[in-house]
């Protein structure tokens, strides 16, 4: 194969070939010509002519000018990645247009290429390429100079160096693809602003990250719930308004019916801890077992169970007498020895029925005193009254207790220091509102806890008397906003004079008010 190429002038060893064979050949830019038209044929270049006689007559379909390879094989050349050839004349004048070319290295015809930018490609103007002719393509006209042609194209980084192709391979199209925009970065600042900024925030978004939402959190920075946390009013239940919903209308309550809800809520709520009560006053006949009894009732009601009444009073207490009896008789001091035992491990809430009496309708518990006994053998100490109400609190949420009229009793004097709350007890006459007055003032002067049980207390005016007018409750009423916290008149009811109290046999009046009681001892927990 050698003595062949030798003898038509294209060999290694021949004089006048400057190109070694194995040089791959560059095509130079010849313009296309749309499919159709004849394009001028173009005449051989001299040297190229002199040097190999015989290129004619091997490939008669092409004549390409031959570019020498570069004298510095040290300085590597960029190869861009091949592009697939067009399949016909058509398809390549369209990516001759739209593919911009590189041509490294000097030639006769390239143009001087502009020093390279370290930082980053400027885009130039559209690069006029011709792509690899085809085999079946028959040469075209003369090519206008290159230079002329090629506008100064951009320098591309030197890529590795690579090997050289066989002769007749075309140099493959340079493409530049555009770098992707950057993300927009968020604004410096706190986290609020950032999601105020973004109403729509998708799950792939960077700002909506498990990071910076728990970054948000320990800024305290809470997202909006989808639940809803308002209650929803319910339609009117009492008067006219609850008739006409009943035949199928929806109207809301008016402001009386929702100041019960709002006493039925206050008095539902459950909190954390044990509450004791202490019902007072210095006076006999006062309304203190009533109130025992009725709040008792009320709080069991709406509440739920967990809720004890104790009659505290070494002197004939008539709580036992105004409730129900349970299947025995026990009372507090059948309970006295049996403390340890249930504040141990073993004690449990069931065994409390063998000495509590309960009230099945109202559903609270009733710890009697022994009446029929002399005060002397009724007698107890501090520290019992505490054994009790540890028990007492270890198994109800709520603990109201019945006071005697001795304030100077130890026993009376240890449950106020165990009480979260006082209650004072009055009806319209005159000694027992007084009375109920100076005990609270001498809570006052009494010691600093015991001060800030009588600025927090409820105040709860009966009408006992039928004669008593509103205006009579009314006046006593008024009496005591400066001395306790709320202030509750209890209107006249036949229920409440003699024999078993039970709030469902009151009026609704009467079981109104008395909630409202409640309701304003709630608040004070």
């Amino acid at each position: 194969m050698v003595r062949d190429a030798e003898a038509r002038g294209g060999g290694p060893l021949r004089r006048g070939n400057p190109v070694p064979p194995e040089t791959p050949e560059i095509v130079a830019h010849v313009p296309l010509t749309p499919q159709g038209s004849v394009p001028p044929a173009a005449p051989p270049r001299p040297a190229e002519a002199a040097a190999s006689p015989d290129a004619d007559e091997d490939f008669p379909e092409m004549t390409v000018p031959r570019i020498p390879r570069r004298q510095t094989p040290d300085t590597p050349v960029a190869r861009p990645t091949p592009a697939p050839a067009p399949a016909t004349r058509a398809e390549a004048a369209a990516a001759a247009a739209s593919t911009p070319e590189t041509l490294p290295g000097p030639g006769p015809a390239s143009a001087p290429a502009p020093a390279p930018t370290p930082t980053s490609v400027t885009p130039q103007p559209p690069i006029t390429a011709v792509p690899t002719v085809p085999a079946a393509v028959p040469p075209v006209g003369p090519a206008p100079p290159a230079a002329a042609s090629v506008p100064p194209a951009p320098s591309l980084p030197a890529a590795p160096a690579t090997p050289s192709r066989p002769a007749g391979a075309s140099l493959p199209t340079a493409s530049v693809v555009p770098a992707a925009p950057a993300l927009p970065t968020a604004p410096a600042g706190p986290a609020s602003t950032a999601v105020s900024a973004t109403p729509a925030l998708s799950a792939s978004d960077p700002v909506f990250s498990s990071s910076s939402r728990r970054q948000q959190r320990e800024q305290g920075i809470e997202r909006r719930s989808f639940l809803q946390e308002e209650r929803r009013e319910e339609p009117a239940r009492r008067g006219g308004r609850g008739i006409l919903n009943r035949v199928g209308f929806s109207i809301g309550p008016n402001a009386r019916e929702r100041a019960i809800r709002d006493d039925e809520h206050e008095v539902s709520r459950h909190w954390p801890g044990p509450r004791t009560v202490a019902v007072v006053n210095g006076k006999g006949g006062a309304g203190k077992t009533p109130a025992t009894v009725l709040l008792s009732a009320v709080f069991a009601q709406y509440g739920g169970a967990g809720v004890l009444a104790w009659d505290n009073n070494q002197t004939r207490g008539t709580l036992g007498w105004r409730t129900e009896a349970g299947a025995h008789d026990r009372t507090l001091l059948e309970l006295l020895p049996q403390t340890q035992r249930l504040l141990g491990a073993q004690g449990q809430s069931a065994d409390l029925a063998h000495f509590v009496h309960h009230q099945p309708q109202e559903k609270y518990d009733v710890l009697r005193s022994k009446p029929i006994r002399l005060a002397h053998e009724n007698r107890l100490s501090p520290s019992d009254v505490d054994s009790i109400h540890a028990v007492a609190a270890k198994f109800y949420r709520l603990i109201i207790i019945d006071s005697g009229s001795d304030e100077s009793d130890p026993l009376w004097l240890r449950m106020i220091d165990l009480a979260d709350q006082i209650v004072v007890a009055t009806t319209t006459r005159d000694d027992h509102a007084e009375a109920g007055a100076l005990l609270l003032e001498a809570l006052e002067d009494r010691d600093e806890r015991s001060a800030r049980l009588a600025r927090e207390s409820v105040v709860v005016v009966s009408q006992a008397d039928p004669k008593a007018s509103t205006a009579d409750v009314a006046e006593v009423v008024a009496g005591y906003p400066p001395l306790a916290r709320e202030v509750v008149g209890i209107p006249f009811d036949r229920e409440m004079v003699d024999g078993h109290l039970r709030l469902r046999a009151l009026g609704a009046p009467t079981q109104q008010a008395w909630l409202s009681a409640a309701a304003a001892v709630a608040r004070g927990f």
